[in-house]
């Protein structure tokens, strides 16, 4: 290799005459060619096989190049002061009087450079408090590839970043595909060089999770990521940690180092902004509020530059003068579907790289002029960003199920929001990730359907509705406002029935002889619920009619035998006498028979006569003729042997009101059937063993007992040796 020495004016000129004849402006300095290079022979040299992996420096102004002779001493390197032309190599002072004291290299021609002490002076002064500030740098884990933050609090965040805790400051993210270079670029960007984000020449990842530093030169916390598209497991979860980290930065940079910009770049952006927009939003302004926080974090993204690096393809909109780089993206985003919309900005730097090193400058100037412009985005200080990363991470968190883990987008909804699925129909909840904590319930986003499993059919009060409010209502076997026995009378005759708390009851089951109409029809409104995991509201709010009348005869009976009275005579008595017509003489006072006084014993039974009201033995009661007169219709009834024989009507009867006549008609009805449905109910309750009763009364979900063998819970009973059991509200079954 021949060359010429420095140039004159102040700037250097190639060393090499390999492709220009050493007359062009020196680009590079190669340390093991040893020489300062034009941009032509640099990539004619280093193109050849043995020289291309050669470590190269892009020369700026006022470069000089370093000595040959004391490279790696323990001394340290210094600066040339002189090139020997004919030795071919670069001296510092020391150096050339100790090499060129002989006769011969005395002769050798010198080239001189700036003198030493001037250009310390002008550029090392800088250079050197810049290192000396940037050599105190550390990176550290901020967040794990599980989601798990590994800074505890804003404390240990402001001591890691080694800063006052009010200092306001910015920060930048990188993102790209595994491989593409990522900790590199923010090494050379903003550290010189150094290795504060580790990189590896291997084929293993060399990040993983989110790691950070603080660049002190910008106030800029600098964030690296880990790549897309990398091998590991939870790749829903590592994909979206990405997005938190976007969400708090205020700068994003895209690398890519491929000749032509893939479809991933434009579709991971754009589906970005979409996931931003719909659930990260709302969650920041809620940050905010919550928190207290001074800066409102700003609801619009950060700021994209896409970081182009090429070898063999010119830069995008190089070829196309009248279109520039940022509207040529914006078509491909329109292309493919995708829009940036979240995003403040999505600008463009390009650099072609035809042997390496890369040039980082054109980056870091973009980089520059996003950070002094504070009109979308503006610094805060490192508490805000560590509360809000941290809000970000307990709101959507948790594992992802691998069907969730969609090819069509990289940030589908199953990331964000409630994995939660409606037992009866399966949709989905569509309320963000752990909303249940902040008092906010599951919602679905479609209509459920009917499962009689679960029995999730809701009736509201159609007059409370029509009114504006919702009220819910259940069937029961009785009214809140009726005793067990009387309730149970009731149900007996007139069916279940449905209260409202404003509008008490509404509807009876078998309130008319015929023509009773559907509660649906008339009274109440029918909605479909979802029913969601660890949710009991249907169990505890649908009645179970047929088991509440079991438990309501089981308890009469269990009264009146507590009472030592014979069940049958007992309810038939207080029965008779609370819903008996008014011209009936109670029970309680009849003790003999109105005709033949004989006296009433305790298993007699009494009979009134439905014409005169009076009370009689069975014997003085046993005729039996129409009385139409008190409301019995046409159909014989019961009558004493005085009524049988009088055949005609009173004359006091006919004065009746007609609408006091149908009253008693429907009271006198109602005696005769609720007297004999009651009676019927608590005789086989009391007769017929209780666990026949249950199986025709048991609601869908309770397990038969027959299939009960142990307890749910403690699995210590052996099969029959509970003589009881019972069922919780779900269903299972308890000793």
């Amino acid at each position: 290799m021949s060359g010429q020495g420095p140039g004159v004016g102040g700037s250097l000129v190639c060393q090499e005459s390999y492709a220009c004849g050493g007359s062009e402006e020196a680009a590079f300095e190669c340390d093991e060619c040893k020489s300062l290079q034009c941009a032509r022979c640099e990539m004619e040299l280093h193109r050849q096989e043995r020289l291309k992996n050669h470590e190269r420096t892009r020369v700026a102004p006022g470069h000089v190049p370093f000595c040959d002779s004391c490279k790696g001493e323990a001394g340290g390197r210094h600066r040339a002061a002189v090139r020997c032309q004919g030795c071919k190599i670069n001296l510092c002072l020391d150096c050339q009087k100790r090499t060129h004291s002989g006769v011969n290299k005395r002769k050798h021609p010198l080239a001189s450079y700036p003198p030493p002490k001037a250009v310390d002076a002008g550029v090392s002064e800088a250079e050197v408090l810049r290192a000396q500030l940037l050599d105190k740098v550390r990176s550290f884990l901020l967040v794990d590839e599980n989601e798990e933050m590994q800074v505890k609090d804003e404390d240990e965040f402001v001591r890691k970043l080694d800063c006052p805790p009010d200092q306001l400051l910015k920060v930048v993210s990188i993102f790209g595909n595994t491989g593409e270079g990522k900790s590199h670029t923010l090494n050379h960007t903003f550290f010189l060089g150094r290795e504060v984000f580790k990189t590896s020449a291997t084929q293993e990842s060399c990040t993983v999770g989110v790691w950070a530093a603080l660049d002190p030169i910008h106030k800029v916390v600098v964030i690296d990521t880990e790549g897309l598209l990398g091998a590991g497991s939870h790749q829903g979860q590592r994909t979206r940690l990405l997005l938190k980290v976007l969400a708090i930065s205020d700068i994003v940079i895209y690398r890519t180092h491929a000749d032509r910009l893939h479809d991933d770049l434009f579709k991971f952006l754009g589906d970005a902004s979409d996931a931003y927009l719909k659930h990260f939003t709302k969650e920041l302004k809620a940050t905010t509020a919550r928190c207290g926080l001074d800066v409102p974090l700003s609801t619009l993204g950060p700021a994209v530059i896409i970081f182009h690096e090429t070898v063999h393809t010119k830069l995008l909109g190089s070829d196309k003068p009248g279109e520039t780089a940022e509207r040529l993206l914006q078509e491909r985003f329109r292309k493919l579907g995708r829009f940036p919309e979240a995003f403040s900005s999505v600008r463009y730097c390009g650099t072609r790289t035809y042997n390496p090193p890369t040039d980082f400058s054109g980056l870091l100037r973009s980089l520059e002029q996003q950070l002094d412009n504070s009109t979308t985005r503006s610094p805060r200080s490192p508490l805000v960003v560590f509360k809000a990363l941290q809000a970000l991470s307990e709101r959507f968190s948790g594992e992802i199920p691998d069907e969730h883990q969609a090819l069509s987008s990289f940030f589908p909804d199953e990331y964000f929001t409630c994995s939660s699925l409606c037992l009866s129909c399966g949709s989905g909840c569509r309320n963000s990730m752990n909303h249940l904590r902040e008092g906010v319930s599951h919602e679905a986003k479609h209509r459920c359907r009917y499962s009689a499993h679960y029995d999730n059919r809701v009736y509201t009060c159609k007059a409370c509705y029509e009114g504006g409010m919702e009220v819910i209502v259940v069937p029961k076997t009785s009214a809140s406002s009726d005793s067990p026995w009387l309730g149970l009378a009731r149900y007996a005759w007139s069916g279940y029935v449905i209260e409202c708390p404003n509008c008490d009851v509404i509807y009876r089951s078998r309130q008319y002889w015929y023509g009773n109409q559907d509660p649906v029809d008339t009274v109440v409104r029918t909605e479909i619920r979802h029913v969601w995991p660890g949710s009991d509201g249907f169990l505890k709010d649908n009645s179970n009619a047929a088991q509440r009348l079991l438990d309501g005869v089981n308890f009469m009976a269990q009264s009146v035998s507590e009472l030592s009275v014979k069940p049958a005579k007992a309810v038939t008595s207080w029965l008779t006498d609370q819903i008996a017509p008014a011209y009936w003489k109670p029970n309680s006072l009849i003790l003999t028979c109105h005709k033949c006084s004989s006296v009433f014993q305790e298993n007699d039974t009494k009979h009134h006569c439905r014409a005169c009201g009076e009370g009689f033995c069975g014997e003085c009661s046993s005729k039996s003729r129409p009385v139409p007169e008190r409301g019995w219709g046409l159909a014989p009834v019961r009558v004493c042997d005085a009524c049988f024989e009088q055949r005609g009507v009173r004359p006091e009867l006919l004065d009746l009101d007609p609408e006091e006549e149908e009253g008693g008609t429907v009271i006198a009805r109602k005696v005769g059937e609720a007297v004999q449905s009651t009676l019927g109910a608590v005789v086989t309750a009391i007769d017929i063993p209780l666990g026949l009763m249950k199986d025709a009364a048991r609601p869908a979900y309770w397990v038969p007992d027959q299939d009960i063998l142990c307890c749910y819970y403690c699995q210590l009973a052996k099969p029959g040796a509970c003589k009881k059991t019972r069922s919780c509200p779900e269903g299972r079954s308890q000793l």
